[in-house]
């Protein structure tokens, strides 16, 4: 009964709770918070100071009494407190609380929560985000996998007796899975994604040039001239970007501007998309062929901010043989899944991992 009077008083609220980026969706109202998955807090006193794009703005710039820090690691939690912290933030935040109370939410009833995790996470790290949601207020919280939360958001047939391919690639993992009948029949969760990919250019920065940049550095860089494949555009006339970089000489501790390109930057980021193409390929060869049929006719669909990655669809697809689409907006389908399954609540029943009340 009281269940029924706080779902009509309180938001049901789907959560991406991701390595690189926190998105929010509320039942009704879509999605109202695209932030950072940064906390800045005081090192002595462990006051949270700033949460998501404020905090963001902190990473490799606070003086020794605060720190900026990203409490999730991998895709799983690797600072509980300072993840329960945010989670409270932004539930306080869709509900137009007083952010500075730590009481302030147990006033009002607590919302349902679903909250999207990667497919090959530990039971500990299951129970750790289950915690972290209803001591950051939920009344209600459920897990759903991130790649069926992927396919749902995607709206693909995942309940239909045919087989879908999904590929999630976040900031801290890449997940992989065959979807048929309202399950998984075969997934892959490897800790290799956005990150590495930040990781692999500040490396072969180093090594190549002696230079010295850092992780934020080398997203943008990414983001404004990473290509996965040389015809990005679907033609051989795929000009090459270029960009100015800026950082330290490691030889003379200077700083130092170069000009980098695109070419350089798909040399630095193969070894971690060939990482990604060959877990492609193996969950590929363990799928039965009676579903294999399916995803020859359907086609692989890319989710999650590293699909935006230039050609990085035509390299997969060149590897596998295999049509590949990115769905309409990959950044968002994680969340959209956990959205929709707030409708659906038959459907939730039968996608989440665990959950309930405290």
């Amino acid at each position: 009964m009281f269940g029924k009077i706080w779902s009509k008083l309180s938001y049901d609220i789907g959560i991406d709770l991701g390595t690189v980026n926190t998105l929010v969706l509320v039942k009704g109202k879509g999605i109202l918070i695209r932030e950072p998955t940064v906390v800045a807090l005081h090192r002595k006193t462990r006051q949270i100071l700033a949460v998501g794009t404020e905090a963001k703005r902190m990473l490799g710039r606070t003086p020794a009494a605060i720190e900026a820090i990203r409490p999730l690691r991998n895709g799983v939690i690797s600072d509980f407190e300072t993840t329960e912290a945010m989670l409270r933030y932004f539930i306080h935040k869709v509900h137009q609380l007083p952010q500075n109370s730590k009481w302030a939410l147990p006033k009002i009833p607590r919302p349902r929560v679903v909250v999207g995790i990667p497919s090959g996470v530990t039971e500990v790290e299951r129970r750790a985000v289950q915690d972290a949601s209803l001591s950051a207020g939920a009344r209600e919280a459920y897990l759903i996998e991130e790649p069926m939360a992927a396919a749902i958001g995607a709206k693909l047939p995942i309940e239909e007796p045919e087989g879908v391919m999904v590929i999630d690639i976040g900031g801290g993992t890449t997940e992989i899975a065959v979807i048929s009948l309202g399950g998984m029949v075969i997934n892959r969760s490897l800790r290799v994604a956005g990150d590495e990919l930040d990781m692999a250019i500040v490396n072969y920065l180093k090594i190549r040039y002696g230079m010295l940049i850092g992780e934020r550095s080398a997203e943008d860089i990414k983001l404004e001239i990473g290509i996965a494949h040389e015809d990005w555009l679907g033609g051989k006339d795929a000009p090459v970007l270029e960009t100015i970089i800026r950082g330290r000489d490691l030889a003379t501790g200077l700083p130092k501007s170069m000009k980098i390109t695109s070419i350089e930057i798909k040399e630095a980021l193969d070894p971690v998309i060939n990482q990604i193409v060959a877990m492609v390929a193996e969950v590929l060869e363990e799928t039965p062929p009676e579903l294999l049929t399916d995803i020859v006719e359907r086609g692989i669909t890319l989710a999650g901010g590293g699909a935006l990655l230039r050609g990085l669809d035509k390299r997969i697809a060149q590897e596998t043989k295999l049509p590949v689409y990115i769905a309409d907006d990959p950044l968002t389908t994680v969340v959209l899944g956990c959205g929709r399954v707030l409708d659906n609540l038959d459907l939730l029943s039968k996608v989440k991992v665990t959950g309930g009340l405290r």
